[in-house]
């Protein structure tokens, strides 16, 4: 009977000396979590919660991004920066007489020579200049002035009468040429952008826009002849703008300006004008056709 209670109460013994090592090898653990939580619950009480966003907060967020933003530039903006170093004033004197073209006024279409300032564009490598051949069909002489500045004499060194292209030479060309991109017309469609880039009343370098508004036009041009094959623009033109470029989307020349229509028989645009497709004209500077 006391060898029973001994091994019971030995038992016992042991089982609380297991159980006070677990709860020695225990505390250390318990001490760390504890220590973890009361540093959480001291954070938490530390540190405020975030203030919640409010639909005007999204808003004025949204608002500020979009006033940082640089918007993307319009395509007549690189239309202009494309073709103004190509683009070249030209001056001549008036004719001697009034029967010139370019005094020629009792005509509803109207060419948009102002006998002393019109445009032309840089063609190729070599710097020869594509102009309307009534800008400077009867000048003594011809002035050209480039982007960037440089002046001198020019000659006509090619002539297309029947599409009133004209081709020149200048006697000192710029240090660097800049020739236009020449375009298809044929891959243009009536309402595609149209751009021209001229001198029109001798405001240098002005840009206007519009778009294709027909194609293949013919017309009976007094002292040019009969002209086939236009393309017709609402783009702005005027006296000054003839043998100027009409510019696609791109910057590419697709053809150069040579009138306008105008009822009445004035030399203001009233919404209808014209060019001749670099196509055609193309063909009086020898350039290879499309």
């Amino acid at each position: 009977m006391n060898e029973t209670f001994t091994s019971r109460s030995e038992i016992w013994r042991q089982r609380l000396r297991r159980l006070r090592a677990i709860i020695r090898s225990a505390v250390p653990f318990a001490s760390g979590v504890f220590a973890a939580l009361l540093a959480l619950l001291i954070y938490d009480s530390l540190t405020p919660p975030p203030t919640p966003l409010t639909q005007r907060d999204v808003s004025q967020t949204v608002a500020n991004a979009m006033a940082s933003a640089t918007p993307p530039p319009t395509f007549s903006s690189l239309v202009y920066q494309i073709i103004q170093p190509s683009l070249v004033l030209i001056q001549t004197e008036p004719p001697a007489t009034d029967d010139g073209i370019a005094g020629n006024i009792q005509t509803d279409f109207r060419t948009l020579a102002d006998d002393e300032v019109a445009t032309g564009v840089i063609i190729n490598d070599q710097g020869d200049i594509m102009t309307s051949l009534h800008v400077v069909a009867n000048a003594p002489d011809i002035y050209v002035i480039f982007a960037d500045g440089t002046q001198s004499t020019a000659q006509i060194i090619s002539t297309q009468p029947e599409n009133d292209i004209a081709v020149l030479y200048a006697d000192r060309a710029p240090e660097v040429l800049v020739p236009a991109t020449l375009g298809n017309p044929n891959a243009m469609r009536i309402g595609d952008e149209a751009f021209v880039v001229g001198h029109p009343f001798s405001l240098y370098g002005s840009m206007s826009a519009g778009v294709i508004s027909g194609f293949d036009r013919t017309f009976e041009i007094p002292n040019l002849g009969l002209m086939e094959g236009l393309i017709q623009v609402d783009t702005a033109m005027n006296p000054g703008n003839s043998g100027g470029p009409l510019l696609n989307r791109y910057g590419q020349v697709v053809g150069i300006v040579t009138g306008l229509y105008n009822p009445i028989g004035e030399d203001f645009f009233v919404g209808i004008g014209f060019a001749v497709p670099i196509t055609t004209a193309g063909g009086g500077a020898g350039l290879p056709p499309y």
